[in-house]
């Protein structure tokens, strides 16, 4: 009988379709109320307001150079489905606008929406040796290199990220938007134990 303790390539397979396709659900609804949020999503979202180029391409091309450091820090097998699960994402939130859309949305709801299926996209991920790259990926390069804790240096990036957006993006959506980013963050902290979790 297979190991119980191991997930199959089938389960592998559809733990990242799952969340591939929440993710981009997330970022659909959240640039349809023009907000932001944190980490490398967060800077392609506001690179794509600043200059009008699409969210999807823009999050693509931020990624590729954390490749390496997830292929040096977590292997190949990490690096190999966080590029699928980059890719995969890319491509469904450069589509869903064309399937998707909403006559009334809520900014708090909506922010809300935003955090919960992109809390459960992460976790689907996490849960099967993937990511979707970025600040997360240098974090932990880091923190091994230098000691400097991984959540210290993603919370420095996403301040950054957040004062920027203030500068761009009405305060009131801002505000918004800080509230889907604590939403995604509470639903990963009380969510993401690796000792719960199949091996992969």
């Amino acid at each position: 009988m297979a190991d119980p303790t191991v997930h199959t390539k089938l389960e592998d397979a559809q733990a990242l379709a799952y969340g591939c396709t929440m993710a981009a659900f997330g970022i659909t609804v959240l640039t349809h109320l023009g907000l932001v949020t944190g980490q490398t999503a967060g800077l392609a979202v506001l690179i794509s307001y600043a200059t009008g180029w699409g969210f999807a391409p823009v999050f693509f091309a931020i990624n590729i150079p954390f490749y390496w450091l997830g292929y040096r820090r977590m292997g190949p097998a990490f690096t190999l489905k966080t590029f699928l699960s980059v890719a995969l994402m890319s491509a469904l939130a450069q589509v869903m606008p064309q399937w998707i859309s909403f006559a009334h949305l809520h900014p708090a709801f909506g922010a809300v929406l935003f955090g919960l299926t992109s809390g459960s996209a992460l976790l689907a991920l996490f849960r099967h040796g993937a990511s979707l790259g970025g600040i997360g990926i240098l974090a932990l390069y880091l923190q091994d290199k230098t000691g400097f804790r991984a959540g210290w240096t993603q919370l420095a990036f996403d301040a950054v990220l957040f004062a920027v957006a203030l500068a761009l993006r009405d305060w009131h959506l801002v505000a918004w938007s800080f509230l889907g980013a604590l939403v995604v963050n509470l639903v990963i902290a009380i969510n993401h134990r690796r000792d719960r979790y199949l091996a992969t």
